[in-house]
């Protein structure tokens, strides 16, 4: 697999080998030693979430206050523009965004630390978003920063107005929200 620093402290982009011929393919989407040699993550992952959404279904951007949640995610039908937000204040990168496109057809993977919220956009006709956390879900703790945040600024592949839940659509502005140290 090759790893890709990102501009985010810890965030990385993952591009597994990939077999091909004439009958399809086949990669390991996960291999915990291979995992910890290229990142130097040791994780332990709880919980797989797997997420199908519509075009310009947008989600996000999430993170847990409490029982915090590192993520290791893919797309295994469709298209994202996948954002990751810096909520950690003591990182060199506090504050900033990273984006990238994540696809059936690209097979990266995004490995998003704890103290970061995640977001995505479907540029597809459809998206399904497969990924693994390190804490369980706990709604109590969740927080959502406003996807269209001013400060933060981030450059969503818009086409048209987003399709976001309404939770979503209220989310906190960046400034006010609940950080990590």
């Amino acid at each position: 697999m090759r790893v890709t620093k990102t501009d985010l402290a810890g965030v990385l982009v993952i591009e597994p080998q990939v077999f091909t011929d004439a009958r399809g393919f086949f990669f390991e989407s996960f291999n915990a030693r291979a995992f910890g040699q290229v990142t130097g993550e040791r994780s332990e992952f709880v919980q797989d979430n797997h997420s199908c959404s519509g075009r310009n279904v947008l989600r996000g951007l999430h993170y847990q206050v409490k029982q915090p949640q590192a993520k290791l995610g893919r797309v295994v039908a469709g298209e994202i523009f996948d954002v990751t937000v810096d909520l950690r204040r003591a990182s060199p990168t506090f504050g900033r965004w990273f984006g990238v496109r994540l696809s059936a057809q690209n097979k990266r993977q995004i490995w998003i630390p704890v103290g970061c919220a995640h977001g995505f956009i479907v540029l597809s006709g459809t998206a399904e978003l497969l990924y693994k956390t390190t804490d369980y879900w706990a709604p109590e703790h969740e927080r959502c920063i406003l996807w269209n945040d001013p400060e933060l600024a981030i450059d969503w592949p818009l086409q048209g107005a987003p399709r976001v839940s309404a939770k979503d659509a209220r989310g906190t502005l960046f400034r006010e929200a609940d950080l990590f140290e």
